[in-house]
């Protein structure tokens, strides 16, 4: 399967970040590319005023730009993430959408991401948002995807789940800051690789120094056997790499992680939905 992560920059002009996206979609598709994904919150800047300004519910502005795109260039596409409203909430949510442009699943962050880092960054998604309380997996014709959104991934406990529903990749549009990112990105998604032996692909912003939200970017993609395979820089880019689940099960099969747990002595259980 072929993937291709876009590392773009948002501004505070939403139609302008649809149309660039829009165009850059059509760009990552080219070359028989399967599967294409955005970062988070593409649409909009990454403040909670931004969020608040431009909700919009399913079928809306951003949600019918991702799934013309996805029809127009006959791949997968993960919507990155928008500011979903229901229900009188708000929600971060991530919309996945087949060749065909229909919607095929849809994740909203379990995770929120509220930080008071000593010296650093601090941030309150909860002031805006309310959680999701889903794992999120999806079927393609090249088996089972999963899906979860930036603070997410820090939780080790979601991915593993993911595995066992039968994913053998996790797509993660982010948003890591300069404070976490230098730190812990590549880390974290090298150790969820590993743990539950899947690709791990975290799509982030371009970084933008001048704007209210700096983003580390730095989009990677790593191979179930921990090593990096693609990873970007600061600047606007899309990344590409070639994944496969028969190398996911290879993998599985040489170092049996998953098989040799012991659930007479310890188990992780799926609640809710």
């Amino acid at each position: 399967m072929k993937a291709a992560l876009i590392q773009l920059a948002a501004t505070g002009d939403k139609e302008r970040n649809l149309a660039h996206a829009r165009e850059m979609i059509a760009e990552a598709a080219r070359g028989g590319t399967d599967i294409v994904c955005l970062p988070e919150m593409f649409c909009c800047e990454y403040k909670n005023s931004s969020f608040i300004a431009h909700q919009e519910p399913a079928g809306g502005p951003a949600w019918a730009m991702l799934s013309a795109a996805a029809r127009e260039n006959g791949v997968w596409l993960i919507g990155g993430t928008i500011p979903e409203s229901a229900d009188g909430r708000l929600y971060n949510t991530s919309f996945v959408f087949d060749r065909e442009g229909r919607q095929a699943a849809r994740c909203r962050k379990s995770h929120l991401f509220d930080i008071a880092v000593k010296g650093g960054q601090h941030f309150r998604e909860s002031d805006t948002f309310t959680p999701g309380d889903e794992v999120v997996s999806f079927d393609t014709e090249f088996g089972r995807l999963g899906l979860c959104i930036c603070f997410d991934m820090r939780f080790p406990e979601l991915a593993r789940l993911m595995a066992l529903d039968g994913a053998w990749a996790v797509f993660c549009p982010a948003s890591f800051n300069m404070t976490t990112g230098p730190a812990h990105w590549e880390i974290m998604f090298r150790s969820r690789a590993v743990e539950s032996q899947v690709y791990t692909l975290g799509c982030a912003p371009a970084r933008d120094e001048q704007g209210s939200y700096v983003s580390y970017a730095n989009s990677i993609i790593v191979h179930p056997w921990g090593n990096v395979l693609a990873r970007a820089g600061a600047e606007e880019c899309i990344l590409r790499a070639e994944i496969s689940a028969d190398e996911a099960a290879s993998i599985r099969e040489q170092l049996p992680l998953l098989s040799a747990r012991r659930t007479d002595m310890y188990a992780l259980e799926r609640r809710g939905k």
